[in-house]
């Protein structure tokens, strides 16, 4: 039986693929869509169809509500399983390959270990743990295996021997002056830390992606044009500009995401540039236009998958710097002091050092860290999935 021939390149209708292909869903995007309708639908309910003293789950019996930053964060949950996690799955020889690479980097196996424990205990803890309460006749709590002077505490929650109020697993990282549980707090900190690295990450990566793309694509003037703009994006005050936007609308989590995403797209826009500029000189690139691809194709097809690897290890060392902002800001005073964030805890033990240190320790650590951890989990991606820049190095 005769076999058909296949077709040669330079024979191919890329009209005709453009045009079949534009609208075609892939079965991620597909599942992204089927996933994040009923969240859009929740989102709306919640927003416009019940009041702000209404619980969103309250009709089904549950007493738990959702900020518009929880949403934005479920969101962004599925966007990472759709098109990070799953084509991990859908691509095993690749996967394999990436996995050999990144476990040569012990630190980033112990960093990633963590990072998986932040963002668990973020995820679950703040569903089985109530969120921390006040309870000023149990401030200064000191956490177990540690004693404090009997004095220090109203009341003393565990053993008092000697003079010295010793600390109880009822509370094993101690309490804040109003007695507020450490420990509960850092895990609900963990939670404002993820929404934190995701929300930030895909406005920046979504901003930064597209216009850094358009920009080496369309290069002469336009190129220019866009640049420019970057550069102002670049050298505009944000912080000025986010103490504009608290004074007017007030502090908000959601504020501060807002803000410091909108002017941090600029490093990944040049950085995207020049990786496009680099790919769209590649023989491929060229051929697929000389067949008569059209722009969208290429772009979609070409220029964007091949810059994707080098784009999560630059979005990766950016989380660092947002979690630093918050704790920042938070130690200054200047932000929501409702957030359970780590930044809001250390500012509220500042003026406790001396008798009361666990309040600024406990957080400081988990943040060090966890910065610790983003930036060995950067260093790791970089080798595992951009091994030209490792080559380059040496």
């Amino acid at each position: 039986m005769a076999t058909k021939k296949s077709e040669q390149f330079d024979q191919i209708d890329w009209n005709e693929i453009s045009r079949s292909g534009r609208f075609d869903l892939s079965i991620n995007s597909i599942g992204m869509l089927l996933t994040a309708l009923p969240v859009v639908l929740l989102a709306v309910y919640d927003q416009f169809l019940i009041g702000d003293r209404t619980q969103t789950f309250e009709f089904i019996g549950i007493e738990r509500g959702l900020a518009s930053i929880d949403f934005f964060f479920i969101f962004t949950l599925f966007l990472a399983f759709w098109y990070l996690v799953l084509p991990l799955y859908q691509n095993p020889r690749r996967t394999r390959y990436y996995w050999k690479e990144f476990k040569r980097n012990r630190p980033a196996l112990v960093s990633l270990g963590w990072l998986g424990i932040v963002f668990v205990g973020g995820i679950v803890g703040p569903i089985v743990m109530d969120p921390p309460q006040q309870q000023l006749l149990i401030a200064y709590q000191p956490p177990v295996f540690t004693s404090v002077v009997d004095t220090t505490p109203a009341t003393c929650v565990g053993e008092v021997m000697n003079g010295r109020c010793y600390g109880t697993w009822e509370h094993p990282l101690g309490t804040t002056n109003a007695g507020k549980d450490v420990f509960t707090m850092i895990v609900y900190g963990m939670l404002i830390s993820m929404q934190i690295a995701f929300i930030t990450t895909t406005i920046v990566a979504t901003i930064g992606i597209s216009f850094g793309t358009l920009s080496a694509y369309a290069g002469g003037w336009v190129d220019e044009i866009m640049m420019r703009f970057v550069d102002i994006i670049l050298s505009f005050p944000t912080f000025l500009m986010f103490l504009l936007i608290l004074y007017i609308y007030g502090a908000g989590l959601g504020m501060f995401i807002v803000v410091f995403s909108l002017f941090a797209w600029g490093g990944t826009a040049r950085y995207v540039r020049s990786k496009s500029l680099s790919v769209s000189e590649e023989e491929f690139i060229k051929a697929s236009r000389i067949s008569g691809a059209s722009t969208y194709r290429v772009i979609r097809s070409h220029v964007v998958p091949n810059v994707a690897s080098s784009i999560i290890t630059q979005l990766t060392l950016l989380i660092p710097g947002f979690l630093l902002a918050e704790a920042q800001l938070a130690f200054l005073g200047i932000g929501d002091s409702t957030v359970p964030s780590w930044g809001q805890l250390i500012s509220a033990g500042r003026s406790d050092l001396s008798f009361a240190p666990w309040i600024v320790l406990a957080p400081g650590i988990v943040l060090f860290l966890t910065i610790l951890a983003f930036n060995f989990l950067g260093d790791a991606l970089l080798d595992a999935l951009n091994p030209e820049a490792e080559a380059e190095n040496e």
